[in-house]
């Protein structure tokens, strides 16, 4: 079974964050890394993402503003060292340049001895960055690794365990609009929805460019068959087991998914990773404090229980069954009272834009 670190790649408004946060609980054997990579896509040297770049003064004030791609793979090696195996949660995005650009390697990982860290500075000689860099620094001028969507070298990304998580556009659009929006904008710092952050695209990408250079699969969790259609009895295989996790067999049968991801990652499940006590809730608060606004419910939540159903067939709040789901005039009439036309218009036309791409990775889902 592979110990590599556990790398759950996901989009926004996943449920990711309660996801992590059963993990969190394991911090004698697991060290959570929280949506690291944000910090060098967003504000570093290397940045890509669009969202900052004409704000230097936001970019200085986070205090991330000389993050490379290489300072964060070098955190992961110091946890490592430490004895406890890395369990890092962030958005697929975070690695790629933005709208489908063409991707090369990041600077700072150019030219140099790959590895999970580089065991160096995020300064030192040979980083090819050197402190804040105040234009826009993509495209960078780097080597082109074929086929790779994302910024790191295959080398590295194949010390990496990767699984996924992924919540039906229907979902998390509209809570992603909902944090981009005041009075949560004001908060979170994001004050429009931007259309090619939804994930969908560069995690699909992400995930067929691991499965095509044999990093995952062809075995899927929980099934018999491989994702080539076969039993898997024959045949060449990563070691590495293709685990998506879709969020909304997470929320029906919390206890049920997890164990079933523990046992497809080489983690030791326990029933108690679900509830969470004074010390897990300060723990998390300190972790989620970097992206304030986003992780309100999960912050404040003590336990990932079941959800509950409610319908007018079964009024009662205690019975449970899979979720409803309403139809597209229900949804547009939903959003239009809440966001107005043209905020209903926007989460629409972002909505059906990613349908494919999640409907695409839902057929390899991890079943229980």
């Amino acid at each position: 079974m592979s110990q590599k670190p556990i790398f759950v790649a996901t989009h926004p408004r996943a449920c990711s964050t309660a996801f992590e946060r059963v993990f969190m609980t394991r911090r004698d054997t697991i060290t959570c890394v929280h949506e690291p990579f944000g910090d060098a896509w967003y504000f570093g040297p290397e940045r890509l993402g669009e969202r900052y770049q004409n704000d230097e003064n936001k970019r200085l004030g986070t205090g991330f503003s000389d993050v490379t791609f290489r300072a964060v793979l070098d955190g992961f090696e110091k946890d490592a060292a430490q004895g406890t195996r890395p369990f890092i949660k962030d958005m697929a995005y975070c690695l790629c340049p933005p709208k489908g650009l063409p991707s090369s390697v990041a600077p700072s990982l150019s030219r140099i001895e790959r590895g999970v860290g580089t065991n160096g500075d995020t300064g030192s000689e040979g980083d090819g960055i050197k402190g804040p860099v105040k234009c826009n620094p993509y495209p960078y001028g780097t080597e082109v690794e074929t086929n790779n969507p994302t910024v790191i070298p295959e080398d590295i990304l194949r010390k990496f365990h990767f699984t996924f998580l992924i919540r039906h556009p229907r979902s998390s659009i509209p809570s992603y609009y909902r944090c981009c929006i005041p009075p949560l904008a004001e908060v979170t710092g994001f004050h429009f929805l931007d259309p090619s952050e939804a994930g969908y695209a560069e995690l699909r990408r992400f995930f067929d460019y691991l499965r095509s250079t044999g990093q995952i699969g062809p075995e899927v969790a929980g099934r018999s068959e491989t994702a080539n259609g076969d039993k898997g009895a024959n045949g060449h295989t990563s070691g590495v087991e293709i685990c998506i996790v879709d969020a909304d067999d997470l929320l029906d049968n919390p206890s049920g998914v997890i164990e079933a991801f523990c046992n497809s990652t080489g983690v030791k499940y326990d029933p108690r990773m679900l509830e969470w006590d004074e010390e897990d809730q300060k723990h998390a608060k300190e972790m989620f404090e970097k992206w304030n606004g986003f992780h309100e419910d999960a912050i404040h939540s003590s336990a990932l229980r079941p959800r509950v159903h409610v319908s007018l067939e079964h009024p009662s709040p205690f019975w449970s069954a899979k979720k409803k789901v309403k139809s597209t005039e229900d949804e547009d009439a939903e959003w239009c009272e809440k966001y107005g036309e043209k905020g209903a218009k926007l989460i629409r036309e972002t909505v059906d834009a990613n349908i494919a791409d999640y409907g695409y990775l839902k057929q390899f889902a991890l079943r229980v």
